[in-house]
This record gives structure tokens, sequence and C-alpha cells, in this order.
């Protein structure tokens, strides 16, 4: 009986992590709603943020589509058999990916085959301690890749970009946790989280850094100086000006956690854990002899909840909203400016790091002439009829597709790419030469472009797994903003230089 408790246990931990966002996390996205303003990019994006959280409670589905890979931290009584927690964890990871609740996200580092089930060498991640304690607390974070990419370790002494020298000490320490977060821009899918871990060695430091994302977002500093450094940090990221998902706006960063540990003398480490706006970690107490779940963490208080109207994906001040149809003529591309919101009707087509790399080595599977390629990897469920069904769709940092994207669409005449962060210079200059845009969309909303997706009218590819087969999808009203035009103006270039010139007014030192 314990068993199939305990198995039960972790599949609601995993359920529960994936789909309800907790209370403390959202009252700072409510806050930072509240505080933006009004009728921005930023604010419209916050509002579909609310909309998306909503949606995934009320649907039980995934708030983002990136499971990452699963990390249980296990805390456990002597004399508890840890192989069986394993085990029942495994299961449940299993069940959990059969119900659509994560995504099948386990990838073969040499052969790049998807194992299916989220299981495979070293997955999931477990980390067990024992303790004093009579009860097991078991603590669950997913954190996707986009916000895992924009990890960051620092080597101190350092030079950085903006700031100068960093040395070692805390005003060293304060200059490298700035920078993480003006380097991060909206591919983390800001406004975000940072851990950070002071100390240690390469692996240790970021262990730490990882630890900190586990600490209530509210609570203080035991360490008065690392106290005073967390608001200090939260304070004056705000000021960058990067704001959500690096729109431009107030809200860059919605909480700073600090770590310290020992270290060698040769060696001064501070590793930074980016956390995105879905910020999907739970905690709960098990009876050691029942395997029942006692006690759920970060759920203290009153119910936090968002105002329930439709709230647009994106707007601004001076935008236009255009509704486009593929497939997309080189005119109709050539109209669009960067700050265009855009309605998408019709068929796109998906297709992330496996797609760009057979497109660049291969003829496509389909027409891509005049058509729109979206940067996702859905989460999807086959039915028993044959046809599927898409439970989370959110887009994934496109910078990872910088080395194909502009020669791709040149060769294909693809005029659209949607994805979140932005791209770099070379699909700049490609999007110029060929007539060609980037459309941003809402980074984490993997619940509220589900919902504009109306049927999967086929698949290709599907070798390469769920996450990076080619799905063709019709869609009704996705939204999204045009950040990167054909005429070379990029906003992401835009927000970097603006963030990097306020970085550079908190050179001088601060702390001593």
């Amino acid at each position: 009986m314990y068993i199939e408790t305990i198995e039960k246990s972790m599949y609601d931990l995993i359920c529960e992590t994936s789909t309800n966002l907790p209370k403390d996390v959202r009252r700072k996205i409510r806050a930072a709603k509240e505080q933006e303003d009004a009728g921005t990019r930023a604010a419209m994006s916050l509002d579909t943020i609310a909309k998306n959280i909503n949606m995934a409670d009320e649907k039980l589905s995934p708030i983002c589509q990136d499971t990452g890979l699963p990390t249980f931290k296990i805390k456990t009584p002597i004399n508890v058999n840890q192989l069986e927690i394993k085990a029942a964890i495994k299961r449940a990871i299993v069940q959990a990916t059969k119900d659509g609740k994560l995504r099948p996200n386990s990838v073969d580092s040499l052969t790049g085959d998807n194992s299916g089930d989220n299981l495979g060498i070293g997955l999931p991640v477990f980390k067990f301690e024992q303790w004093e304690e009579d009860h097991i607390e078991v603590k669950l974070i997913l954190k996707g890749g986009g916000c895992e990419n924009k990890n960051i370790q620092y080597s101190l002494p350092t030079e950085l970009e903006g700031l100068g020298r960093a040395g070692r000490d805390l005003d060293g320490i304060r200059k490298c946790i700035l920078h993480s977060v003006y380097q991060a821009q909206g591919q983390g899918c800001s406004a975000g989280f940072i851990g950070v871990g002071i100390g240690g060695d390469r692996s240790s430091g970021y262990d730490l850094a990882k630890e900190q994302l586990f600490r209530e977002v509210d609570d203080i500093n035991p360490n008065e100086q690392l106290a005073e450094l967390e608001d200090y940090i939260l304070h004056t990221a705000n000021t960058l000006g990067i704001g959500t998902m690096g729109f431009g706006g107030e809200a860059t960063l919605l909480g700073c956690k600090i770590g310290v540990m020992h270290r060698i003398p040769a060696s001064f480490y501070v590793s930074v854990a980016y956390n995105c706006w879905a910020y999907r970690r739970m905690a709960v107490d098990i009876d050691a002899q029942t395997g029942g779940i006692t006690r759920w963490h970060y759920n203290d208080g009153e119910k936090i909840a968002f105002d329930q109207e439709a709230a647009p994906a994106v707007a601004s001040q001076s935008s236009r909203t255009v509704e486009l149809t593929a497939p997309i003529t080189e005119a109709q591309i050539r109209d669009l400016k960067v700050g265009d919101v855009v309605k998408i009707s019709g068929r796109i087509y998906t297709g992330r790091d496996a797609i760009h790399k057979h497109l660049s080595e291969n003829e496509a599977p389909v027409d891509l002439d005049g058509q729109i390629i979206y940067h996702c990897g859905p989460v999807v469920l086959k039915n028993e009829d044959g046809s599927y069904e898409i439970k989370a769709a959110g887009p994934t940092t496109s910078i990872r597709e910088e080395p194909y994207q502009g020669d791709i669409m040149k060769k294909f005449g693809i005029r659209a790419v949607i994805g979140k962060g932005g791209m770099g210079p070379k699909t700049l200059a490609a999007l110029e030469e060929h007539g060609g845009v980037y459309l941003n969309a809402i980074g984490g909303a993997a619940q509220y472009y589900a919902d504009c997706i109306k049927e999967v009218e086929g698949v290709d590819l599907l070798q390469f797994g769920i996450p990076e087969a080619m799905w063709h999808l019709r869609v009704e009203g996705f939204t999204a903003v045009v950040t990167m035009d054909s005429h070379g103006n990029s906003l992401h270039a835009d927000v970097d230089k603006t963030s990097l010139e306020k970085l550079a007014q908190y050179k001088e030192k601060v702390f001593s």
C-alpha cells in the first residue's frame, strides 16, 4: 500500500507543479501587472501571462510546454528506502507524460533520440539527503531550456560589458549579478527570478544557485549583507528597462535569492541560475509510514486570482493590428514595421532545432514558400481515432536557430518566423534582403496559444520526436508583435543598447 500511495503522491506533485503556479509567484506577477504602465507592450504581455496562468489552472494543463529536466530534491529520515522512492517517481513521471502533463523532454545526447517518457541516463535528476525529521520532504522544479540557457557563471576577477572590472569582493559579486540580468534580456522569458551561488567550485556553485530557487519569494536572507544585496539587485535590475519579454518596461526581475559557501583560494565563482516567470516549483511533506501527502509548500495565504477578461497577446501605444493568412507575399511583409501587432489565421508550421538542421541539409517535406515557421515544441496527445490534440504550445527561444534561420528563409521562401526573445544580426540582415519578419509571441503562454490552435492538420519528421517534429497547425487569431522587420529594425537590439547604457550607470563601487 505504501508504494502505491507514494507513487500517487509523486504523480500529484508533478501535475500540480506543471499546471498550478505557486501563490508566492502569483503575488509577484500580480504586483508587476498592477504597476506596469497601461497600454504598453509590457502591460499587455503581463495580461496574457495572467490569462495563461488562469487557463492552465482551469484546464489542469501545463503552464509552459517546456518540461525542462524534472529535478527532485528529497530529504528522508534514516531507514527510509530511497530506492523505492526513486522507482515510484520514475513511474509517476512516465504516467504524467502519457497524460500530457509533461512534454517528453529526455533526449539521448549522442543519437538525438527522444525516449518519449522523460526517462533516460541521469533523468529525472535526483538529489537525496538524510535528515533527522520523521517525515519525507520532496521538492520539484521544472526549469525550461529557455531560462536554463541564460544561466551564467563568472570567475572573479573579470571584465564585464558596461560595468568594467569585477573584483574578488562583494562589489564584484554585485556587478556579476547585475550583468547576469542584463545578458538574459527577454530570452529567458522575463520578468524572471534568479538564484545566486557565491563560492564553491563550478558544479557546487551552480547547485547552490539552483537551491536558492526553492526559497520563498518573500523570505528575508538571514545574512544581513546578502539581504541588503538581494534588495539592491531587485531594485536596480528593474531600472534597466528590459521589461517583460524584453519588450521594455518596469518589470524585469521579480525575485533575487543569494546563497554563499566557502571556496578554495584559487577560485572565486559567482553562479547565477535564471528562472522565467513560469516559476514551476512545488514541495510536499510525505508521511514516511503511509506515503501520503501531509502538507503542500508555497501555498500559504489568500487565493491569488487574476481578472478574467480576455487579454490581447501584445499591444503598444503606437501599434496597429494587421491580419495575415499564409501564403504571405513579400509586399505584405514589407508593409510591416516593428511594433505592429499581427493576428494570424490559417496554417503555420512548427520548427525547432532538429527541423532547422534538417532543412539546412535537405529539401522540405512541404512547400514553405510564403509560409510561417513557429519556433515551438508542443505538448501533443494522440487520440484513439489517430488524430492529434495540442495540450500546450508556447514559443521556444529563437536565438538557437540563428546559424540557420536566414539561409532557410531564403532557400524555401519562408516569410515569417514566430518565436520569443528575438534573433541576431545574421537573421536581421536576411529579413531585410529577402523580405521577412520576426514575430515575438509571449514566452511561457502555452495555454493561451494552444487555445488559438484549432486543428492539427498533419505532421512530418516525427522521427525527431514530438517536440522536434514539424506540426501543421490550423490557427485562428494567433497574436504576436513584430519585433524585427524587413527594414533593418530590431526592438531586441534597441532594448539591448538602452539597457546596456543604463547598466553602465552602476559601474561605480557600491558595496565595500
